[in-house]
């Protein structure tokens, strides 16, 4: 049966989130829908598949809160369910960066529309970085911008404070995949004294959603962070496959290497991997009958 995947995001003030996550987990099950939504006093952060009717239940249960009526969300189409479970989550923050000061409901970068986006970037004053980690950005990104090198998001501000210069970089741009981490990354540069600071509305997978092949300043394959692993323009699926090993994206090319043994491990983590963790993954691989993944 075909799934709608929906991913959304909502800065907003949630004391009660807490009061909030078994109603949520109820009507998830009651709609039968798998993926993951994380609740924190900062706001809501989910990407959740279901059948076309039980999507448009969970939005529009979320929707008729008056935090949320304006609550936008991204779709795509999948031929099977990209989760395999549900999980309602409370956390600290909906997408952590570490610095609890800062606040994308006070201060937020200047949105601009993946139709406009192009024409941003092709600037040579405006500096365009990439916000997500390394292993995403090594499969896809967007001309010309600067990989941070991160393998977590909360070592941006130690990357900003090396590399960037309020004084130096005038105009900055920031992309990440849905929009939400750079959200706090365009709040956070902006703190720090960054005047004229950009982001992509809407992510890296709503331009390639409206933006067609043929007019795409974008390279490769975007990391989703579910059983699809990757997409490509009109959000069809990708040719990535994970590592069920360390969880890294792995190309056609990475499956024909010699290290590649699915389930078990890739070139990346071969080289660090203990007959424990072997033994281990093997059985995971056993019990969750996963060879039609391989």
């Amino acid at each position: 049966m075909t799934q709608v995947i929906a991913a959304f995001y909502k800065f907003v003030t949630l004391d009660d989130y807490r009061e909030r996550r078994q109603p949520l987990l109820n009507l998830c099950h009651h709609h039968h829908i798998k993926g993951t939504i994380l609740l924190a006093a900062e706001g809501i952060n989910g990407t959740i598949c279901g059948t076309r009717s039980s999507i448009d239940a969970i939005l529009a249960h979320l929707r008729a809160d008056p935090g949320f009526t304006d609550l936008e969300h991204k779709e795509s189409i999948a031929t099977k369910p990209p989760f395999d479970r549900l999980k309602v989550r409370l956390k600290q923050e909906i997408v952590t960066l570490g610095i609890p000061t800062i606040d994308p409901t006070n201060l937020v970068g200047t949105y601009v529309k993946p139709q406009d986006w192009n024409q941003l970037i092709a600037n040579p004053d405006v500096v365009v970085v990439d916000t997500r980690n390394q292993y995403e950005v090594e499969i896809g990104t967007f001309a010309g911008a600067i990989d941070p090198h991160t393998d977590s998001f909360t070592e941006f501000p130690a990357y900003v404070a090396t590399h960037l210069n309020p004084q130096q970089h005038k105009q900055v741009a920031l992309f990440c995949t849905g929009g939400i981490r750079c959200e706090k990354a365009t709040s956070y540069l902006l703190s720090q004294g960054f005047e004229h600071v950009y982001h992509l509305q809407g992510g890296i997978l709503k331009y390639l959603e409206e933006i067609p092949a043929a007019e795409s300043q974008w390279a490769g394959e975007c990391f989703v962070f579910d059983d699809r692993v990757a997409v490509t323009h009109g959000l069809a699926p990708g040719t990535h496959k994970l590592c069920w090993g360390c969880g890294n994206p792995l190309s056609p090319a990475d499956i024909t290497d010699s290290h590649y043994e699915p389930g078990i491990c890739c070139a990346r983590c071969y080289p660090s991997l203990t007959p424990t963790q072997r033994a281990s993954r093997t059985e995971r691989w056993r019990q969750l009958g996963l060879e039609d993944r391989a």
